[in-house]
């Protein structure tokens, strides 16, 4: 077992303010696999400290971008020689199935440090521009100390997508995991002291929901990066905005894949199992509402559910594996409370249901929703889980306009022999990353939503905007 009992703030591993600990379970085996303290509002102001130290009077912050750069780079080489490591631990702690961790937990992370390392080598930080009377300057300065609370599904994913660009801006950083998924920030605080990040420029505190929102709330703190639900992202925004403090908030999505009459079904099924199962289904991006015309529904909902079907489901550290179990008991509880609402609301169960597949561990039967609407619940609510609905359109504007009719906007993708057709359709649907025969993730393209999704964009340039003010300065002579 993995047993942590220190926190990390001010470059150092420190005795944490109270004796709480939080237990890291298994989903698979629903054993302890891990313990690290469970943080307190007093930690949480040593560690708001030791950031605004490093960020008032430390070195980081009066580095160029090139000298950043360079330590980024560091953590980036230990990143990747370690890859390995981070990827099973993730699966360890969550669930993820190890494919799925190899090919993204850590590879995913270890991209977002290697593009800001490269991004920072030619990035200036003042920019020259002709003014009426005279030169005028444009400076980029970091926004000061960071909460970045991030959640349990793709960890390591979302904390890179803040600490990445923060560090590359200047900016102190205190980092919140997720109680059920700590253990992979202790191994990055591990490299983070081996690439030499100066003290207190990084600082990790697993903790609950009392304690992350006292950080959030700290007068020490100048932006809040949030990753998670749209109803946490809610109250963090309204925090946010009594304060006047910099926010931004990558929240839930309920995307659609279009499926358009032309599309090649069985090459689209390889992808489209990606891009809607991910991670078990535990993914803000996942594509759960899978949108077909009622030319080819039947055939659509038959290719839909060999799909699924063609997914093994168990134990998550085997390669075999495709879907593994859910995060906590509370998430498999919360997923079967969602297929019993699409049984009650109409729709008819092609694949999966309530049996499941397995005794022990938090696993559901993957299930595939036919005869579903978009007004149902679970064509609606983010249900974050392998749990998709199959809803058929008359015609193409009548696709578009059912993708677009949701409170989300997040992802989404359009799958057509005629990509030049698709780009059409893309441009069409109001969400923040789309795919034409495809989903993907790209760290140097902006990603965030539209709507109840979020506010801001992370990764590319665009993302180490959100860290940075920009000061005007103009002179005469």
């Amino acid at each position: 077992m993995r047993r942590h009992d220190r926190l990390f703030i001010g470059g150092e591993w420190v005795a944490p303010a109270g004796t709480a600990t939080i237990d890291v379970v298994s989903p698979h085996t629903e054993e302890v696999v891990g313990q690290v303290p469970d943080g307190t509002a007093a930690d949480m102001d040593r560690a708001v400290a030791a950031a605004r130290e490093a960020f008032d009077h430390g070195p980081w912050p009066r580095m160029t971008f090139a000298e950043r750069a360079e330590v980024i780079g560091r953590l980036a080489a230990i990143y990747n020689e370690r890859q390995g490591e981070m990827a099973q631990l993730i699966t360890e702690e969550m669930g993820s199935p190890i494919t799925f961790s190899n090919l993204a937990q850590a590879p995913q992370p270890l991209g977002m440090l290697q593009y800001y390392a490269e991004l920072g080598k030619t990035f200036e930080q003042e920019e020259q521009r002709p003014g009426l009377f005279g030169p005028i300057t444009v400076r980029r300065e970091p926004v000061g100390v960071v909460a970045a609370v991030v959640p349990w599904n793709v960890p390591q994913f979302v904390t890179m997508t803040k600490v990445a660009p923060a560090l590359l801006a200047g900016c102190a950083i205190v980092l919140k995991p997720a109680p059920e998924t700590p253990l992979d920030a202790y191994l990055l605080a591990e490299w983070a002291i081996e690439a030499g990040i100066p003290a207190g420029v990084l600082n990790i505190v697993a903790a609950g929901r009392e304690a992350g929102e006292h950080l959030v709330s700290h007068p020490g703190v100048d932006k809040v990066a949030f990753t998670g639900s749209t109803a946490a992202g809610r109250r963090i925004g309204a925090i946010c905005g009594e304060q006047l403090k910099r926010v931004s908030l990558e929240l839930g999505g309920k995307s659609a894949a279009i499926i358009l009459d032309d599309a090649d079904l069985a090459a689209s099924m390889g992808f489209l199992s990606i891009a809607s199962l991910m991670n078990n289904g535990q993914a803000c991006v996942a594509q759960t509402r899978i949108l077909a015309s009622r030319n080819r529904y039947d055939e659509v909902v038959e290719a839909v559910a060999n799909m699924v079907n063609s997914q093994p489901v168990g134990d998550p550290a085997d390669p075999a594996t495709g879907i593994g179990p859910l995060v906590a008991k509370r998430q498999q509880d919360r997923v079967e409370g969602y297929i019993r609402i699409g049984m009650d609301e109409g729709a008819k169960v092609v694949v999966g249901g309530l049996d499941r597949p397995y005794d022990r561990g938090w696993y559901v039967s993957p299930t595939v929703f036919a005869g579903v609407t978009n007004e149902m619940r679970i064509a609606r609510e983010e249900i974050f889980g392998p749990v998709l609905a199959v809803i058929p359109y008359e015609d193409e504007a009548d696709a578009v306009r059912i993708a677009n009719d949701s409170d989300y906007g997040l992802a989404g993708s359009v799958w057509t022999a005629d990509a030049e057709h698709g780009m059409d359709v893309a441009r069409q649907v109001r969400t923040g990353t789309y795919g034409v025969n495809c989903f993907m993730l790209e760290n140097n393209a902006p990603f965030g939503g539209y709507k109840a999704s979020g506010l801001g964009r992370e990764l590319g340039p665009e993302g180490l905007n959100g860290y940075l003010e920009y000061k005007t300065i103009a002179r005469l002579g």
